[in-house]
């Protein structure tokens, strides 16, 4: 019999690329992470490609070879191989037989397709009767290679952590339920105390006494039930933040590039995964502990009152509990998806929002509809699973305690007939049973409530072991160089994704201190690239960044960037005040920062118009803004820093001729002493620059000041002709 192949869900959407090779070097023996393969396959929002996945395999000591083939020569090739399947995903094909085809599916898991399904998955078109395949094979390095699996860097010992500090509440707690137990413990007594000795004495004053401690005794456990659950909101509100906090820190701390590869669906869903630890944690643990504590006290009564009766609910509980595990697999499978199409949904939801300008104009509401309801369908159909896995778990378990009642109730009504027990002691054994049921139904809601937690805790871990952007273990330049000139030297950079080609090979360049270099050059030349590998959105492939004499990645990066202020194309507008949106960093702005800055970016007017100034709102929390107000906000922000270093990307593009000759003028005031870089195409912008760069094709094809590029009536000519007003 062939063993189970190896299967992992897919944490993301765009990760069945690298789940399925690591599938496969599972199989080989050989356990790498998913952070590993997944950046070695360079995947991106959008996914990965099969090239991706080769070249990240062969990295990893596989022999790979994509071929396109046909269902009888896929019959002859090695197995496990990857799939493209339904021209938008990938699995593993690990076995072929009698006409069936096994299938590992990163999204559903191990599943079996007969001839005709897997050709319509696999084939890419009707007419083209065959598939993409990548087929591997491990060559001599992959058995040397290291095992590398990661150990959780968030894992349930650290979660304990933040309750410590509610240890005193814990005690608390724990004495309010055992306080709770033992209130509980005395009702079965009085219950057989008033049939046996009230009732069949006649003796009414004692049934009166008797009832009084029962009002007493609910009275006592309401107070201890009402108290434990204030304490229980102060602790879980509170450790809720303090895991959200840390959450929200981890995620502030890792790079710029995280953000580009992550939709927002991915990233909010395990934020909300978070609750459900916390949950777990504050309410199902303690529940779970309290039912124990009763189970073995009231099992422990109902031994001592029936043994035959004890018996037939232990077999029965195990029966019961035999029957919740059975789901749990399937229970798991239906988180992942649960999981995938919440945070499609949400994706979805936030894109469209934030685009309807742009699908109204585009008259696309139709489309877009029917996208987010091609979702929802998706949804209900996803609750109509759960509902009926819900449905058969709650028909068996609901069986197996009506049988378990029934006999519980004949084998005690007998012993009241045959004398054996009084009929108060049958009621008391009732109440008993019920009192050991509920604990064991609160112990496998406890399991299945640990399966959830710990399936989330996974997710946030795809987080917490992603690398950040500073290293902590490296000692980071906290001041400056006092030169402030900025060089690449030698420099290679390409994009992340599989088969892109480098933007700069060996590039270099100088930005001298205190000089305004502009850089120039047709769109996809590198000008906006460069600004942002200076700003630490990417890290270079070879060569290095220097700022006077030392590299940049040895500045820390909070002064660096504190000492940079930039305009660039996509700079964020927040829900808040024009004073607040200027002043980002600054939790009590500088009054007289925030007046120069609004000067020189020629905002008087804005400003004054608006019926609250400096204070109006602006965002999505209120007034819109034009897209010439948005430019001047950003470049006042980065004016309030003051920064050593200003980096512009087309910052006036949006401007008028007045207002954008208003602003060069005061910003060439601003510059002087300044490291400026700016990257136009508009001549005013340009051309009082100290030196101008023209990029092609990610290479420098000229240098100079405006009017020595000017006189060669070169590519620099070519660019700002029409501008110039000079002909041909």
């Amino acid at each position: 019999m062939l063993k189970s192949f190896p299967h992992y869900k897919q944490m993301d959407l765009m990760d069945c690329g690298a789940t399925s090779l690591r599938m496969i070097f599972k199989y080989y023996g050989q356990q790498v992470s998913i952070h590993k393969i997944r950046k070695l396959c360079q995947t991106t929002r959008n996914g990965v490609n099969l090239l991706g996945i080769s070249e990240a395999a062969e990295k990893l000591g596989f022999r790979t070879y994509g071929v396109r083939l046909s269902l009888e020569k896929l019959k002859e090739v090695e197995l496990p191989c990857i799939l493209h399947w339904n021209q938008n995903h990938f699995v593993v094909l690990y076995k072929m037989r009698k006409g069936k085809y096994y299938i590992s599916d990163p999204a559903l898991g191990l599943i079996s397709y007969d001839e005709k399904e897997f050709s319509k998955n696999w084939f890419s078109t009707k007419e083209l009767h065959a598939g993409l395949s990548l087929l591997l094979s491990p060559g001599p390095d992959f058995y040397q290679m290291d095992a590398d699996e990661p150990l959780l860097t968030l894992g349930w010992s650290k979660v304990f952590t933040y309750f410590y500090k509610y240890r005193r509440l814990f005690i608390q707690m724990i004495l309010g339920m055992v306080l709770g137990t033992l209130l509980s413990l005395v009702a079965p007594f009085l219950t057989q105390s008033v049939v046996d000795i009230g009732i069949n004495g006649k003796n009414i004053s004692f049934i009166n006494l008797i009832l009084i401690a029962q009002v007493m005794l609910f009275v006592g456990s309401t107070a201890v039930s009402f108290i434990r659950s204030w304490i229980m909101l102060h602790i879980s509100t509170r450790v809720n933040i303090s895991i959200l906090t840390d959450l929200l820190i981890k995620i502030m701390k890792l790079p710029m590039n995280f953000f580009e590869l992550k939709t927002h669906g991915d990233i909010m869903q395990r934020m909300a995964d978070q609750q459900r630890i916390e949950g777990f944690l504050t309410g199902n643990t303690l529940n779970t502990l309290f039912s124990l504590v009763n189970m073995l006290i009231f099992g422990s009564l109902l031994i001592v009152y029936n043994g035959t009766i004890f018996m037939v609910f232990i077999i029965s509980t195990t029966l019961y509990t035999l029957w919740i595990l059975a789901f749990m697999k399937y229970r798991r499978e239906l988180d992942h998806k649960r999981f995938k199409i919440a945070s499609e949904n949400q994706t979805y939801m936030v894109e469209m929002i934030q685009s309807m300008q742009d699908i109204k104009l585009n008259n696309a509401q139709k489309q877009k509809r029917w996208g987010w309801e091609a979702l929802q369908a998706k949804l209900f159909k996803f609750r109509v699973e759960s509902l009926a896995l819900s449905q058969y778990q709650s028909i068996g378990s609901m069986a197996i305690n009506q049988i378990k009642g029934i006999l519980i109730t004949y084998i005690a009504a007998k012993a009241v007939i045959d004398g054996d027990i009084t009929l108060g002691g049958m009621m008391a054994t009732q109440y008993i049973v019920g009192m050991v049921s509920d604990p064991v139904e609160s112990l496998l809601g406890f399991m299945q409530s640990y399966q959830d937690a710990k399936i989330s805790l996974e997710r946030l871990n795809e987080i917490y072991e992603s690398e950040e952007e500073e290293d902590i273990r490296k000692d980071y330049l906290t001041r400056l160089p006092e030169n402030k000139t900025i060089e690449l030297r030698n420099l290679t950079f390409t994009y992340y994704g599989a088969g892109n080609e480098p933007v700069f090979d060996r590039l270099n360049l100088t930005f001298p201190a205190g000089q305004t270099t502009a850089i120039v050059g047709a769109s996809g030349s590198g000008k906006t690239t460069i600004l942002k590998l200076l700003l630490r959105y990417y890290n270079p492939d070879e060569g290095e960044i220097l700022v006077g004499n030392k590299r940049l990645d040895q500045i820390d990066f909070g002064l660096w960037r504190d000492s940079c202020g930039s305009v660039l194309q996509e700079n964020f507008v927040y829900a808040d005040t024009i004073e607040r949106n200027i002043a980002v960093n600054d939790d009590l702005p500088d009054e007289n920062k925030v007046q120069n800055a609004v000067h020189i970016a020629n905002m008087e007017d804005f400003v004054t118009n608006e019926p609250f100034g400096l204070s109006t709102k602006i965002g999505t929390a209120g007034k819109g803004i034009s897209q010439g107000q948005r430019q001047r906000l950003m470049i006042a922000r980065a004016v309030y820093k003051d920064p050593d270093f200003i980096f512009l990307d087309e910052a006036t593009n949006a401007l008028d001729a007045n207002n954008e000759k208003e602003i060069v003028e005061k910003l060439d005031r601003f510059f002087e002493k300044k490291t400026v870089i700016v990257v136009a195409h508009r001549l005013s912008t340009v051309r009082n620059a100290d030196n101008i760069i023209v990029l092609e094709k990610g290479k420098v094809v000229e240098q100079g000041n405006h009017i020595e590029l000017t006189a060669k009536r070169g590519k620099y000519f070519e660019l700002v002709k029409n501008q110039l007003e000079l002909g041909n």
